[in-house]
């Protein structure tokens, strides 16, 4: 059990840290260290540094109530980023709520093992002054469709909606308009779309003589787009995506569990094995939590978050989206907080995160930066100017912080920003490296989901619906197994290979069917932010 478990988080603990207790720090220290003497419970983040001494008498906090309010956690690579989100998780565990960490590089599964004692964790705790104890945290992991340890995360097409599919698939704004008129046609007829092949079934039927007039009354499909779009999604399946996406969908209330003990439980999203489709896991990340938005109820301001959801290599999310793809980000961190969900953003400085959502994270963990270009000395510039005026010269302090230390500052329990503070921060409690792949695939194995997602099903929906208006054959062939992909029928000698949309509408009942499937199956779907489905449940 974590220290800042078994604390007292009110008054006593918040007296001792008083600056008149600490009369060894200077006056301006103490005005800074007055800033984090919070009365409710509080994370313990580390210890004040100042003119380059670490004052373990100043402890540097941040209330548990705010961490609603979303943040930022910054630095150069290198500079313990993925320590500082260890240790801000475990705390929140110890404290019953729960976490969803994205692990880039593969090393936060040790969050589920307690740590090992060594000089460097002694050394540390003691300048702190951390009661340091080994423990571990209840723990969930999971693996982008399926790829790596964990249990499987995949999303309909449907529900993923054309927004964030269209940022995966990098296309241009009018392609990405032809695509949400893909989608709607397809929600308005009540054909699902479950996974890339339904998706390339309906575009296919959409760019043929027959299909065209379909979406006549509502702007139309170019046959130029349409191709763009079709070979997207071919390059896209070719690069093993089709995974990520067709059933069972992950249920994002799962992210919301606490464990026996009242522990918040960590989910661990393993992302080393799609390290090289950064599009495509930071899209994922934001249709969990624009669905964690659909889904969950207005709460307000509470005493603390019902999930805080650390949202790495944010970067990969901005670089490149729209305006309007923007705009729906921007809108669902507002949003979110008041359903009770923190969202921190995990990136190298606050430039990589567009000024108004950056304007919403009230929280800031700033690790160090380097200078070594032109490019860097901009980049820290305009980093020092994002926070508030300081006691500290900031351009000096941020590119002299060693491994661990960071400049902090929070929101305080009246809502008002805390002074800036130099911190060395804490070590983490749990294991700080990863655990063995054999342990980690028994605990997989273990886990309540794991017979709920691990496999795969492939049931009726847009494809076979739409296969099915095709004239039948002599013989019909046997049924695949249900997470087997429906192969086409091999060409006879001599004979041409036909094309999709030849197989799907070369039929004189497949307009009836078309336009009869929406009234008998289907409504058109509600959309909201991402143009993300909300699910029926």
């Amino acid at each position: 059990m974590s220290d800042s478990e078994t604390a007292p988080p009110a008054g006593p603990r918040a007296a001792s840290a008083m600056p008149q207790d600490a009369p060894a720090l200077p006056a301006e220290a103490r005005k800074i260290a007055s800033g984090y003497a919070f009365t409710g419970p509080a994370l313990d983040l580390g210890a004040l540094l100042w003119d380059g001494r670490c004052h373990a008498d100043a402890p540097v906090r941040v209330p548990l109530s705010v961490l609603g309010r979303h943040g930022l956690v910054a630095g150069a690579t290198g500079t313990g980023k993925t320590k500082t989100l260890q240790l801000i998780a475990e705390q929140l565990s110890a404290r019953g709520v729960p976490v969803f960490l994205a692990d880039i590089k593969g090393d936060l599964s040790g969050i589920a093992r307690p740590g090992q004692r060594s000089d460097r964790v002694r050394e540390r705790s003691g300048e702190v002054g951390q009661a340091w104890a080994p423990a571990g945290f209840p723990a969930e992991f999971l693996a982008l469709g399926g790829l790596g340890h964990g249990v499987p995360v995949r999303a309909t097409v449907t529900s993923f909606g054309p927004v964030l599919l269209a940022k995966a698939l990098q296309l241009n704004r009018t392609q990405e308009q032809s695509l949400g008129l893909i989608f709607h046609y397809a929600d308005t007829k009540g054909l699902e779309l479950i996974d890339l092949k339904d998706l390339r079934a309906v575009v296919a039927f959409l760019t043929s003589d027959e299909g065209r007039a379909e979406l006549r009354d509502i702007g139309g499909l170019s046959g130029a787009t349409a191709g763009v779009i079709l070979r997207s999604l071919t390059a896209f399946e070719a690069q093993g995506m089709a995974d990520f996406f067709g059933e069972p969908e992950f249920d994002t209330a799962d992210l919301l569990r606490t464990a026996e003990d009242g522990r918040g439980v960590v989910s661990v999203l393993e992302l080393p094995a799609v390290q090289e489709k950064p599009l495509l896991f930071s899209t994922f990340l934001m249709w969990l939590l624009a669905d964690l938005f659909h889904d969950l109820p207005e709460i307000g301001d509470v005493d603390k978050p019902k999930l805080v959801f650390f949202f790495d290599e944010a970067h990969l999310l901005f670089h490149g989206a729209s305006r309007a793809f923007l705009d729906s980000i921007t809108q669902t961190v507002r949003l979110i907080r008041s359903k009770g969900v923190g969202v921190f953003f995990v990136t190298q400085t606050p430039k990589d995160v567009p000024g108004d959502v950056l304007a919403q994270l009230g929280n800031r963990v700033q690790h160090a930066l380097r200078a070594f270009t032109p490019d860097d000395d901009k980049a820290l510039r305009a980093t020092v100017q994002t926070f508030p005026r300081s006691a500290y010269d900031l351009e000096e302090l941020l590119t002299g912080l060693g491994t661990g230390e960071a400049v902090v500052t929070v929101l305080g329990e009246s809502g008002a920003p805390t002074p800036v503070a130099a911190t060395r921060l804490r070590a983490p409690e749990s294991l700080m490296g990863p655990v063995d792949a054999a342990e980690l695939d028994g605990a997989v194995r273990a886990s309540a989901l794991h017979d709920r997602y691990a496999q795969g099903v492939d049931r009726e929906s847009a494809y076979e619906r739409l296969s099915a208006a095709r004239p039948q054959e002599p013989a019909r062939e046997p049924e695949p197994e249900p997470t087997a992909r429906r192969a086409p029928r091999a060409p006879r000698a001599g004979e041409e290979e036909p094309s999709l949309v030849e197989q799907v509408v070369h039929s004189a009942m497949f307009r009836s069917l078309a336009r009869s499937v929406g009234t008998q199956l289907g409504r058109e779907i509600t959309r909201s932010l991402f143009g993300t489905a909300r699910r029926r449940r």
